[in-house]
């Protein structure tokens, strides 16, 4: 099975980690990127800086540019997003099986284990492949940190997207797919708050072996630049938005603690990889 991946060069913060986590696994790997060096919402983007830490990783030459325009601020932020991931997979796509999707704030622990899933999902005729993430909130020290949870603080996945996708796939949006797809989870049935309880569960995976994805494990500073360009930035924009979320990362413990009396949104306090980022 030939697999390539593709990268949107835009956020630093853990693009090496990201990168090197599937770098030995993949024959590819496109690096998409605008070359105005803005976001989708029209705002500026530290595209050199990711461009260099890719150089800088990239020993056997795997790494392939493609820019392009993704700026077009006569378009929503989320379609600019779907516009250039559908670009980068087609480039993917040549001569590769599988492509990977990863954000280049999603480690990947056993990249062996997503590459076994590609295989069963080959084999069963899927043309996709759901892969759990556990979400990181806020560091709380220690190598600990506030992760997204049931109420009653067991593991809850996250699944913003195939992380994997036969090549030629049509994206219908930002990540997502409209075709047979093989879910992995971290328990035999349905652990995303997202989803139905029905939803069908293929394969389990134990929870080390799921993405750590450390989107909002940042500074408030680069936070709050990051809701200014993300595709999401109608809703992070809004304040509340922010001011739940320093609320919470002030506060890990309190926040862990409260959550069975809350009604949505519930964390717990769990060990991953302190790694290096988070400031651009």
């Amino acid at each position: 099975m030939r697999l390539h991946a593709y990268v949107l060069a835009a956020d630093p913060a853990f693009l090496a980690h990201s990168v090197r986590s599937y770098y030995d696994a993949v024959e590819r790997i496109v690096v998409s990127y605008d070359e105005d060096a803005l976001s989708w919402t029209g705002t500026p983007l530290p595209v050199e800086h990711c461009l260099e830490v890719l150089d800088e990783l990239d020993v056997a030459g795997k790494c392939v540019l493609v820019p392009g325009r993704y700026a077009r601020l006569d378009h929503a932020p989320l379609d600019n997003d779907t516009f250039q991931r559908q670009e980068a997979l087609e480039a993917a796509s040549d001569g590769a099986d599988w492509v990977l999707q990863l954000d280049t704030d999603e480690v990947l622990p056993s990249p062996g284990r997503l590459i076994a899933s590609v295989d069963r999902a080959q084999d069963t005729g899927c043309e996709a492949v759901d892969y759990p993430a556990r979400w990181l909130y806020a560091r709380a020290g220690s190598g600990r940190f506030l992760e997204a949870s049931t109420r009653f603080g067991r593991p809850a996945a996250s699944f913003p997207g195939p992380l994997a996708v036969r090549a030629g796939t049509a994206l219908v949006h930002c990540r997502q797919v409209a075709a047979p797809t093989y879910r992995v989870d971290l328990r035999p049935w349905n652990t995303d708050p997202f989803r139905s309880r029905d939803a069908v569960v293929h394969e389990v995976v134990p929870r080390e072996d799921a993405v750590l994805h450390y989107s909002w494990v940042r500074t408030d500073e680069t936070m709050r630049r990051k809701f200014g360009w993300s595709g999401h930035t109608a809703v992070y924009s809004r304040p509340a938005v922010y001011e739940r979320w320093v609320r919470r990362a002030h506060r890990p413990v309190l926040t862990a603690v409260t959550s069975p009396l809350r009604r949505q949104d519930w964390y717990r306090l769990a060990h991953a990889p302190e790694l290096a980022g988070g400031e651009w």
